[in-house]
């Protein structure tokens, strides 16, 4: 990586908080890139439009989905933007790259059984595993953090007889998260099973290394497992399947976009605008329940 591209990805922690895995993503997006332009000797400071547009119609050949094109192109016009800002370049040339068009797809998420019979299978897997993963289900779906958000925890979290959470999510921007108290009860039991290890362990979920978390793959992994236990299939669940399936199991209950934009920390209500399915469930229902003509 060169100098620029470094200096852009420590703008990224320093002014936007930006978490480890968008980091390394972004890291990543950029090598592919210096690596391309290598072929064609020149460096990310000196690219031109037509090269970048050449980089992005080769990841359309090479099968890339449209999802991960857009990350791309994203991460390439802000990358620009901020060499524009910084005074490296005069333009951006990543300004004209097209945007690929995106199908709309509806997020993935249990039914309110499905989250019952995972809660169950958790609460019977034994020892410290289970522990971790009836905490890690009750805080998830009391709360629809991100995974990030509720691996660094800290230890002490959720040990006071508060209602809410205060949460620093995306960008460092904070909110507030209702707790439950099966996530209260669960989160003293796993930090009970911690309390005779020394050195005292830094967050709620601590990893192997002492003062590390417990890493989103371990705990992805853990959930699998407990999938299997349920009876679910296990590709069907991630952290994130949770969170979608906290907002929209919300919405069905009668909640409101804005108040779950709120909870969500989200930065613009069109990305919790992703839920509106379940609004639209929900009305048909109401209107098959209680229109006269419904019945005919």
């Amino acid at each position: 990586m060169d100098a620029q591209g470094e200096a852009y990805l420590e703008m990224l922690v320093a002014e936007r908080g930006a978490a480890q895995s968008t980091l390394a993503a972004y890291r990543a997006d950029l090598e592919d890139l210096e690596v391309h332009l290598a072929r064609a000797k020149t460096s990310l400071a000196k690219a031109l439009p037509a090269q970048l547009t050449a980089y992005m119609a080769g990841l359309a050949a090479q099968g890339l989905s449209a999802r991960t094109q857009a990350r791309r192109r994203s991460c390439l016009r802000q990358f620009y933007l901020f060499l524009l800002r910084e005074g490296y370049r005069p333009d951006n040339p990543a300004q004209a790259i097209e945007s690929p068009k995106l199908r709309a797809a509806l997020p993935k998420y249990l039914s309110e059984g499905e989250v019952e019979a995972l809660l169950a299978a958790a609460r019977a897997t034994p020892g410290l595993p289970g522990l971790k993963a009836v905490a890690g289900l009750e805080i998830l779906y009391a709360t629809g953090l991100r995974v990030t958000e509720l691996l660094t925890l800290p230890a002490a979290a959720l040990s006071t007889l508060a209602d809410c959470l205060m949460i620093k999510g995306k960008g460092g921007k904070e909110r507030i998260v209702p707790l439950s108290e099966a996530a209260k009860h669960a989160a003293a039991a796993l930090r009970a099973a911690h309390a005779d290890k020394k050195p005292a362990p830094k967050f709620l979920f601590p990893g192997r290394a002492p003062g590390t978390p417990m890493t989103r793959q371990g705990f992805a992994l853990l959930l699998k497992q407990v999938a299997l236990t349920g009876g679910l299939d296990p590709a069907r669940l991630s952290p994130h399947v949770l969170r979608h399936s906290f907002a929209s199991h919300l919405l069905a209950h009668g909640a409101d976009l804005r108040s779950l934009q709120k909870l969500l920390g989200h930065a613009d209500i069109a990305t919790t605008q992703i839920y509106t399915h379940v609004l639209a469930e929900r009305l048909q229902k109401l209107v098959q329940t209680h229109h006269p003509l419904a019945g005919g």
